[in-house]
Formats: structure tokens, C-alpha cells, sequence
């Protein structure tokens, strides 16, 4: 081979090189970009996400409907709204069914407490079917924990507790440790289920005020 023939091949075999270097550059910056493309896609993805997300995420954890009753029947009473709200969550999770009892609706009042409820506020047409409609069982509610905490001083501890273990058990309760000495608190509750439903209800109505200010009509 002449010398001009390998300077020649050099030079070519130089070009293919450079060009072959110049292609796998091109290919890993059109890596690069498609990668970078895809990561842009999925923040994206997941920011739109996130509102559907972090709704679903409340519901499922910590329901809410009938929010205008609930607004409604907490002014008519002078009543938290999340306080109604995290005494459904306990009693049905929005969910009513029938209780075992025969407590009835989002609320599960008794029918006997709903026809006390009824003669005491004045209303004449009550029946206890109107238990399973949602605005009459709110309202009906609403009105007990008024009238609990009315006769407990505003203690929502006693009127919780009442509303899940009945007053002549919290009278009880009261008396003895009036008598003993000490004061009463939700360790002090002997029902392990209404020591439970109390400190649930307690942290679902702090729980409501947060989640849902807005639903609830809280004022920033």
C-alpha cells in the first residue's frame, strides 16, 4: 500500500470514528431528553393527581355529606358543626344502618329518644320512620347533644358519654366520684366502649374542623 493510500485509510477510518462518536452522542442526548420528557410527564400527572388524590384519601378516611344540615342544624343548635359531624363519623361513618338496638340513621337515635326529643321540643307530627331521613335524623341529633350538654354544663365529655352509655349511667358515674372525691375524666368512663366513642369523637371533631374548614363553614 502507498503512503497516500493509508493516509487515505486513515483519514477515513478517522471520520467514521468521529462520525460513529458524533452518533452515540446524538442518541444519549436523545436518551437524555426523552428520559427528562418523561419525568416532566409524570410530575405532572401527579400534581393534577394530588387534589383527586387527597379527596379520595378523605373520604375514605374521614367521610362527609349533608354538609348544609349539619351548618343548618349546629347554627339553629349553637353547636360545632364538627362536632355533629365527628358524632355521625362514630355512630355510622355516613353510612346508616339499623343498630342492634334499634337505633336508626346517620345519628343512630333510639326511637324512644327521638319521641322524648319530639315531646320536649313540641313537635306534633313525629313518627319514628322519619329517623331514616337524613335532615330529620341530624336535626333530631343535634338537638340531643344541645340538650346534653345543657344538662352537663357544656362538658362534652359527660354529654359524649351519655350519648353513647345513657345519662342514668353517667349520673351514676358522677355521683360516685363526687362522693370519692376525685374529679371525673374519659379514663374515669368504666364502659370500655364509651371511654372509646368519647376519645373518637373528640379527635374526629378536631380532626373535622381541620379537614373540612371550608365544608364546615369555619372562617379563616
Amino acid at each position: 500500500m502507498s503512503a497516500s493510500t493509508a493516509t487515505a485509510a486513515r483519514r477515513a477510518r478517522t471520520r467514521n470514528s468521529a462520525a460513529a462518536r458524533r452518533r452515540v452522542v446524538v442518541r444519549r442526548r436523545r436518551r437524555s431528553l426523552l428520559a427528562l420528557a418523561l419525568v416532566g410527564l409524570l410530575v405532572v400527572a401527579v400534581i393534577a393527581a394530588l387534589p383527586l388524590a387527597r379527596k379520595a384519601v378523605s373520604e375514605f378516611g374521614l367521610p362527609l355529606q349533608y354538609q348544609g344540615v349539619i351548618r343548618e342544624q349546629a347554627a339553629a343548635k349553637h353547636l360545632d358543626p364538627a362536632l355533629i359531624a365527628a358524632v355521625i363519623y362514630a355512630e355510622t361513618k355516613f353510612d346508616p344502618s339499623t343498630s342492634s338496638a334499634g337505633a336508626e340513621g346517620l345519628m343512630q337515635i333510639l326511637p324512644q329518644t327521638a319521641a322524648f326529643l319530639a315531646h320536649r321540643s313540641g313537635a306534633t307530627t313525629f313518627t319514628s320512620a322519619d329517623l331514616a331521613t337524613p335532615r330529620v335524623n341530624i336535626a333530631y341529633g343535634s338537638y340531643y347533644l344541645r340538650y346534653l350538654l345543657d344538662e352537663y354544663h357544656g362538658s362534652r365529655l359527660l354529654a359524649l358519654a351519655a350519648y353513647n352509655g345513657g345519662e342514668a349511667n353517667v349520673s351514676r358515674w358522677l355521683a360516685t366520684a363526687h362522693a370519692d372525691g376525685f374529679h371525673f375524666g374519659v379514663r374515669d368512663i368504666p364502659f370500655p366502649e364509651t371511654r372509646a366513642y368519647v376519645a373518637r369523637v373528640l379527635q374526629a371533631q378536631r380532626d373535622y374542623r381541620r379537614a373540612y374548614a371550608g365544608q364546615l363553614g369555619y372562617t379563616p
